[in-house]
């Protein structure tokens, strides 16, 4: 598998394709958008929360992921940088 490269000091490998998911997403997703279908789920992260995730200074757990990628409509393992479903 091959992965985004880490940097020193990044908390997550999803971080960017998070990102890049929800922005390629047609109509675009803001973080806001996001933030609001993760409270249908349960799951309640706010707009700077998400912010960091995909900036990668917030790590991300299993349930916040699996969550992430549900309103993304991507699979959890092409967050976590594999190839295969991608946008």
């Amino acid at each position: 598998m091959k992965m985004d490269k880490l940097h020193s000091g990044d908390k997550n490998i999803s971080g960017r394709r998070i990102s890049l998911a929800r922005i390629a997403r047609y109509p675009e997703m803001s973080q806001t958008e996001l933030s609001q279908c993760l409270a249908e789920k349960n799951l309640h992260l706010d707009q700077g929360v998400i912010s960091r995730i995909e900036n990668q200074a917030r790590c991300v757990t299993d349930i916040e992921l699996v969550a992430i990628a549900q309103c993304l409509h991507v699979s959890v393992a092409w967050l976590c940088g594999e190839k295969g479903k991608t946008l």
